[in-house]
């Protein structure tokens, strides 16, 4: 099976009516440069009847409708002075590309539907991903399947939403087109973002500073030397079952009780490092991404509604030794003990923190692992009234950096089962070294 997409020619699409003309700034989260990228993402449809697909056009509407309450979406990013990025809302519009295919939704394979080989076909053409100043925010490519089920392919840019954002905005599209444009029904979206800019005078945390002394240098990490071509990407599927057993390696004492996330980011930091063959002394790395919506309590910084960007980035260091001749408990207490630190001060502290990055050259990020849980952004209730979400998630499409991120994100095998997809970038021999570390956990073996 191969899927090709007939692409129309892209258009754009512009907010239904008037919006305000305005300059409006960004945090000190969303400004960040590892920021500036556009996001993928590819959400797949099932029609409600098995066959019904109303006219393109009530999604094109209910996309420029959304515009409306979205408007900073419709405009283009700006480098001011110092360097910072502000929103120009010009109300240039987005991109939006029609497309129709003769595979069904069926024929993609079994979940995770985004380890479809041909999955870049359901995504359009956005140029240099990394280029996002004075082009489009949003691209949008809606793919017709046959017997009725449809595909949204979207790139949005990181500076603007985060994957509570983008979803959030998706879900409001999806709203207008259930309701026919009733804007009761959606979520009041909330920009807000001088609620997550840095103090003056900082207060950063030393620890911060410390961490990134630790940095090393590209040459040693087989992550960063292995040619694109070289690498191999894969989903890892967890159930249930696979779960519970996963459980069984933990520390029964543990309080609160250990979760799906700390169980799953220990056990694949360790099989990832072994298989990567880290020498014994050398430090690896941790960091994963941290939602602070309903976390702040002190001001209650991220109210309902904001889809900037809320995501902290908690990171944790230890030597490749201690992380796999230590028993399980000992990674786990490494991520629970970063998720503890994530307390109001060290919040605070890292906005300063990540606002005083302006201006230094990148980090070298090696011998680390970086992982976004996405399970609970909210992408269940995408709901079109006679199409309903089915499976989605994050592509691994783009650059080496983009795909190198281990996202984990829900879906249900073939028999409806609640599954958990991990998804996992290697160098093509580590990554038959990996398969074979997780086996082993999984199947109880060590």
């Amino acid at each position: 099976m191969s899927l090709v997409a007939r692409r129309r020619k892209p258009e754009l699409v512009l907010p239904a009516r008037a919006t305000p003309r305005e300059t409006l700034p960004l945090s000190d989260i969303d400004d960040h440069k590892e920021l500036r990228y556009l996001q993928p993402a590819v959400e797949f449809f099932r029609a409600v009847d098995g066959h019904g697909w109303p006219a393109k056009a009530v999604v094109r509407a209910a996309l420029a409708e959304a515009l409306v309450h979205y408007y900073p979406l419709a405009g283009r990013l700006r480098e001011a002075s110092g360097g910072r990025l502000v929103v120009e809302c010009t109300g240039e519009g987005v991109v939006l590309v029609e497309a129709e295919s003769d595979v069904s939704l069926d024929e993609l394979g079994e979940p995770p539907l985004l380890a479809c080989p041909f999955v870049e076909e359901l995504l359009c053409d956005v140029g240099d991903a990394r280029v996002v100043i004075g082009v489009p925010m949003f691209f949008m490519q809606l793919t017709q399947l046959r017997s009725g089920g449809f595909v949204i392919g979207l790139h949005i840019c990181h500076n603007i939403a985060d994957g509570y954002g983008s979803t959030q905005f998706l879900k409001c599209i999806a709203d207008l087109a259930r309701t026919g444009g009733d804007a009761s029904q959606i979520i009041s979206p909330v920009w807000n973002r001088e609620l997550l800019t840095a103090r003056i005078p900082p207060h950063i945390n030393p620890a911060y500073e410390e961490f990134l002394q630790r940095l090393g240098s590209t040459t040693d990490d087989i992550m960063l030397s292995t040619p694109p071509e070289e690498m191999s990407g894969r989903f890892f599927l967890f159930g249930p079952g696979d779960m519970a057993s996963l459980r069984r390696h933990a520390p029964v004492h543990l309080t609160p009780p250990v979760t799906s996330f700390e169980l799953l980011t220990a056990v694949m930091w360790r099989c990832r490092t072994v298989a990567l063959g880290y020498e014994l002394h050398q430090r690896v790395r941790l960091m994963f991404s941290l939602n602070a919506r309903g976390r702040w309590k002190r001001h209650a910084l991220v109210p309902h509604g904001f889809y900037g960007n809320a995501l902290f980035y908690p990171a944790v260091d230890t030597t490749a030794e201690e992380l796999c001749f230590n028993p399980l408990g000992y990674a786990l207490g490494l991520v629970r003990e970063a998720k503890r630190d994530m307390t109001d001060d060290n919040l605070e502290s890292m906005v300063d923190f990540m606002a005083s990055m302006r201006g230094r050259p990148p980090l070298t990020m090696d011998r680390m692992y970086e992982i976004s849980d996405i399970k609970w952004v909210g992408q269940d209730a995408l709901d079109f009234g006679w199409a309903k979400r089915v499976d989605g998630g994050v592509p691994m499409v783009g650059d080496i950096a983009s795909k190198s991120v281990s996202y984990h994100m829900r879906c249900r095998n073939g028999k409806g089962h609640d599954m958990i997809a991990v998804s996992m970038l290697l160098p093509g021999h580590a990554m038959d070294k990996f398969e074979k570390e997780i086996a082993v956990w999984v199947n109880n073996e060590n």
